[in-house]
């Protein structure tokens, strides 16, 4: 695997010196004329209880934070430096540690952590955002990854806030992600959630005493599915590649509104129906998606230029004609999609109306699954998309009457860290509502990187209990929104991204074994060994 080259893991080999403060101030320094940093030791009540989760280790706080106050502008804050020699190409890191607002400091803030590479050309690396308020601490969980060694000096700083909001910093931290650490743990885990002990029984023990069994697993019920157009279900390779190794499919645009009713009254649903009838022919199961989607930049103009009477009538419209015509066809719906992201339909009708499109989908089709479906909440990097704010969305929709059945986590990963996306897993498991990835993709022009990146999504999707589905957004060259992102080449060849998480889906033999007692008992697992379980 490309993940481990050239760095040793060391659960207490983190890159930034003196980040609990032990040391005072020492290796920290002010970014802003006016800035000024104190050490400061947080109420015992109000440290953090939560824990930083390793391989090897759990994080607890120190209680120990540093203040940036005086800042006058929103790039001031604080930086300290970061030894160069220690990064490494082609490894993650994980940025950690907790943010919060000094007292006095008026809702919520952006405050972003950036790695600076003192080269030619200064390089600026995204290590992750939180929203930060004062009176509570929110644990930052972002990532990186280099492509080369740094040439030169490099450092981390904390900025963002408005000017005159003092920054509180704790514990913040930087350290190499084990994943082969991280997959054998989760080796053992699933088996606990994926196998199931089979018993075998057989006549007349004693005539076959000594012949030999086979057990082949030929399927999987574990979901594994993807998404598809009008365009790729002519192209005879990806056909062959989507009829053999998935079971679910997802169309990219053809049930949107956008797409279904362009123009004002006239409708559109041939292409939907091609490849509804394509799906059927081949015995796939489709996800609805999506009846209504919440952002502002993809409504069609027309809905953008109705008063309000008008907007409810067409909403009303939209989910009578589409539910009517396709009842019974769709077992999942994403209702509203992006909710955490856009409220086009919410700021013009009202706080009611998304509960309503839920309601309404139920009566409509009430054998259909109600999703809810967003991105980044799995990745722990913004701060409009954390799983809290999706539990949030989800109690207040079903506090409104909503059939909300399903919680769907889009899975366009950058850099993904199973520990942070176990931790989003866990927390909307809370909920008791299947989770599903809805539109998986990973972006790394590194096929063995890219590789690498989703077997860390697919093993901890595996490996969780609340996980029941997967679905990846495309996986031909040239046939995917995101560049870099391919399972398969656009000759029908499959690289090792492709090899290591859908190819594996083959029938395997589980157990091979001679019969010498009347009752064979082996553990047998539901899921197919699609990356390297």
């Amino acid at each position: 695997m490309a993940c481990t080259q050239d760095v040793v893991f060391d659960a207490n080999l983190i890159l930034i010196d003196n980040s609990t403060l032990e040391d005072g101030l020492a290796g920290w320094a002010p970014v802003g004329s006016g800035t000024k940093l104190s050490v400061h030791n947080e109420d015992q009540d109000k440290v953090p209880t939560e824990t930083i989760n390793t391989v090897a280790d759990d994080y607890k706080p120190s209680g120990r934070y540093v203040l940036a106050a005086g800042r006058a502008d929103e790039e001031d804050g604080l930086c300290c430096a970061v030894s160069g020699e220690q990064l490494k190409p082609r490894v993650t890191y994980r940025v950690a540690g907790w943010i919060s607002l000094g007292d006095g400091a008026e809702g919520s803030h952006p405050v972003r952590v950036n790695l600076r590479l003192i080269d030619d050309e200064c390089s600026v690396v995204d290590g992750g955002t939180v929203c930060a308020e004062a009176g509570r601490w929110t644990e930052i969980k972002g990532a990186f990854r280099l492509k080369a060694s740094p040439c030169g000096r490099a450092a981390v700083y904390v900025q963002g806030a408005a000017a005159g909001v003092d920054v509180k910093v704790m514990d913040l931290q930087i350290f190499a992600t084990d994943r082969r650490a991280r997959f054998r743990k989760l080796r053992k885990k699933t088996d606990k959630v994926r196998k199931r002990d089979v018993v075998l029984k057989f006549g007349g023990a004693a005539s076959i005493s000594g012949a030999s069994i086979r057990v082949m697993q030929m399927d999987s019920s574990f979901p594994f599915g993807a998404c598809i157009n009008g365009g790729v279900i002519q192209n005879q390779a990806f056909v062959d590649f989507f009829t053999k190794h998935f079971d679910w499919a997802v169309f990219e645009n053809e049930l949107k509104w956008y797409w279904t009713e362009a123009q004002e009254g006239q409708l559109n649903y041939n292409d939907a129906d091609a490849l509804l009838d394509f799906c059927d022919r081949n015995g796939k199961p489709v996800r609805g998606h999506c009846i209504f989607w919440a952002v502002d930049n993809v409504v069609q103009q027309w809905l953008k230029g109705l008063d309000h009477d008008q907007l409810m009538s067409a909403v009303q419209g939209r989910l009578q004609s589409l539910l009517t015509r396709y009842a019974g066809r769709f077992p999942h719906y994403d209702v509203n999609n992006e909710m955490l992201h856009g409220s086009f339909y919410q700021d013009r009708l009202g706080d009611d109306i998304n509960a309503f499109m839920f309601r309404e989908t139920a009566r409509l089709d009430p054998g259909a699954t109600l999703f809810v479906n967003d991105y980044n909440v799995e990745g722990g990097n913004d701060p409009n998309a954390t799983p809290e704010k999706y539990i949030e969305q989800i109690n207040a929709l079903q506090q409104k009457g909503a059939a909300v059945g399903g919680i769907g986590l889009q899975g366009h990963v950058t850099n993904p860290v199973g520990e942070v996306i176990c931790d989003a897993l866990d927390k909307l498991a809370t909920t008791d509502l299947p989770i599903w990835l809805t539109e998986l993709d990973v972006s790394e022009s590194d096929v063995d990187l890219r590789a690498d990146d989703l077997e860390v999504v697919l093993r901890e999707a595996y490996a969780h209990p609340a996980v029941e589905g997967v679905m990846f957004w495309g996986f031909m060259q040239g046939h995917m929104w995101r560049q870099d992102a391919c399972l398969v080449n656009s000759d029908g060849t499959v690289n090792d991204a492709g090899e290591r998480s859908v190819s594996q889906r083959q029938p395997r033999l589980i157990i091979k074994t001679t019969i010498n007692n009347y009752i064979s008992t082996m553990l047998t697992p539901v899921l197919c060994n699609r990356a390297h379980i």
